[in-house]
């Protein structure tokens, strides 16, 4: 980039549920680095929520917000993988919740800011009111040689994909070479992470077996509100950090009850990622920076 992002501008990013930084992912690239970019993903912000354990439950997206906006260099697009609302069975209430979050959001500097849902957001309704003020759940668009693929995991409260979704991944996977790079956005994990507390996609095994034959392909997620990696075979799965509360580490407690707030310690447990790729060694170096510290 002509304009270089360092680990300074990184710590300004207080709260900010992920911040990936893609390095050398254009197919084709010219010169060293032409084609690098980094975008920011923010997760989980569960607007409307109230109560323990964060009693800065209607400051954080919003700190969150001025702390993009605080970067010398802007990234090139947002992405919020889910959860945007905390859920409700009103649905005057579940509208409300997603106005104020629009409106909120809608003071990033940035040029593009992309949406998908979570549970919390569509699940109630089929994603009914999110489309109303977010569009489609499930879509394509490509970025400086990288194909992005936003699968929606939630809507269905069965949490499974979908035979016609599938139908749609395997139609557009088709068109890509075998060795695209491609980045999937997801809500849920794909793969079985623990499903006992909902941290898993019934049918995600279907669509990592329609990505399992092209070469690169890295998936970020939210939903667990923790950081996470696992690996199927030879793609990547990469969890943010939540922006309203921590959950605890998969199976270690009896109950998915949210990590307790410490006040000497506030935030712990959000925060947001730096994430380099180097696309000719296949490899992504991760680092997670936590909330406070620059």
């Amino acid at each position: 980039m002509a304009n270089s992002i360092d680990r300074r501008e990184f710590l300004k990013l207080m709260g900010v549920g992920g911040v990936v930084f893609a390095s050398s992912l254009g197919r084709g690239a010219g010169a060293a680095g032409s084609d690098d970019f980094y975008f920011v993903q923010l997760s989980d912000c569960h607007w409307g929520f109230e109560g323990p354990p964060n009693p800065d439950a209607k400051g954080t997206l919003k700190k969150a917000v001025a702390a993009v906006n605080a970067l010398s260099v802007q990234p090139e697009f947002i992405v919020f993988t889910g959860d945007l609302t905390h859920v409700t069975d009103d649905a005057k209430q579940r509208e409300q919740r997603m106005k104020e979050f629009r409106d909120i959001v809608s003071a990033l500097k940035v040029k593009e800011v992309r949406f998908m849902p979570g549970e919390h957001d569509a699940a109630p309704d089929w994603g009914t009111t999110y489309k109303q003020f977010f569009g489609e759940t499930h879509y394509t668009f490509d970025h400086k040689g990288v194909h992005f693929i936003a699968i929606d995991n939630v809507s269905d409260p069965a949490a499974q994909i979908g035979d016609e979704q599938l139908k749609w991944l395997a139609a557009d996977l088709a068109k890509q070479p075998k060795d695209a790079n491609i980045v999937v956005l997801t809500h849920r994990p794909l793969f079985d992470l623990y499903p006992q507390w909902d941290w898993a996609t019934r049918d995600g095994a279907k669509a990592i077996d329609l990505l399992m034959p092209y070469q690169n392909v890295t998936v970020f997620y939210g939903h667990i509100h923790q950081e996470n990696h696992h690996m199927t075979g030879h793609i990547a799965h990469h969890s943010a950090k939540g922006l309203m509360f921590a959950l605890p580490a998969p199976g270690s407690q009896p109950k998915r009850l949210p990590v307790p707030w410490d006040a000497a310690h506030p935030y712990q447990g959000l925060g947001y990622r730096e994430i380099e790729a180097e696309l000719p060694k296949h490899e992504y170096k991760i680092t997670e920076l936590p909330v406070g510290q620059g």
